[in-house]
């Protein structure tokens, strides 16, 4: 028989594609899905990037032309750092605090405390980074925001917190903590509940200590629970945008625009499809690179 597959005959080859039509033709929306909405605009930004890209005529070819302006442009790096270091801080401090509060809440002695408390810190999850910002901005205010006037009335002054950059981005930082650490918070308690109580039980037998039961019996508990978390931080790490978009202001752009705002300005706002797809590529390839390395 004709072999159009190594150890298939063309007839055989048919036959088992008759047989597992219903499924293939179940999958074939989700591939069309897809290649529509994913692998096509890949493909096509990836042209795009080589590209002197003109939404009217011709796009003659530029080469490397818009990745060699990418890796010489100073503004790339500046923004590249900022994303590396709102990353991190909302990567470190989005883990470790939500985790304290969920061993709070699991050692608190009231129940309805507890409950309240874990309804109260997952509300800010369920806004909009719209209402979010537009809250922050007004308690930040330098003149009558509720922040500096619970500084004044302490005895100290006023800070423009959105008007200096390195307070600016700790505080979106610490707003970008405050909006997802209910729902991180959650995911740790659920972790927690899943411990056998007998473990604590058997550590205390032995004599272990808070310390000891936290470190021999909470930890191994929740490795893979803070896997969990750890991960859906760190696919955000690139993606930092609405919090940016939305707080900015000319004085600190410099010191809090990120990646993802920086490409929006570039490609949509001063249609530079060609340089912005390039640096898209290149942000892609680093992260690639760091991944492989993890």
């Amino acid at each position: 028989c004709r072999r159009l597959i190594p150890g298939y005959c063309a007839g055989t080859l048919v036959r088992r594609i008759w047989r597992a039509r219903t499924l293939r033709v179940m999958v074939a929306p989700a591939i069309l899905y897809f290649t529509i909405f994913t692998y096509y605009p890949l493909i096509k930004a990836l042209v795009m990037s080589f590209q002197d890209y003109r939404l009217i005529g011709a796009s003659p070819p530029a080469g490397w032309a818009n990745y060699q302006k990418v890796l010489n442009d100073p503004v790339f790096w500046q923004v590249l750092r900022n994303t590396c270091v709102i990353g991190a801080g909302l990567l470190v401090v989005g883990f470790i605090l939500p985790l304290l509060i969920a061993l709070s809440l699991r050692a608190a002695s009231s129940r309805l405390f507890a409950q309240v408390t874990q309804s109260v810190i997952y509300l800010p999850h369920l806004f909009s980074w719209v209402v979010v910002g537009g809250i922050w901005l007004y308690l930040l205010q330098p003149n009558g925001g509720l922040v500096n006037e619970i500084i004044q009335h302490l005895g100290g002054t006023s800070i423009a917190f959105m008007q200096q950059g390195g307070i600016a981005r700790a505080a979106l930082v610490g707003i970008g903590v405050w909006k997802d650490m209910g729902f991180n918070a959650i995911i740790f308690i659920a972790g927690l509940s899943g411990i056998e109580p007998l473990l604590y039980e058997a550590a205390r037998v032995d004599g272990a200590g808070g310390w000891g039961q936290f470190w021999h019996v909470t930890l191994p508990g929740l490795s893979n629970t803070m896997k969990v978390v750890l991960l859906f931080n760190l696919l955000g790490f690139f993606g930092i945008f609405q919090e940016i978009f939305i707080m900015d202001n000319p004085a600190i752009d410099q010191d809090v625009n990120v990646l993802m705002t920086f490409l929006y300005h570039q490609g949509i706002s001063n249609f530079q499809f060609g340089y912005a797809t390039a640096a898209s590529f290149i942000v892609a390839a680093i992260t690639q690179i760091g991944r492989a390395h993890v």
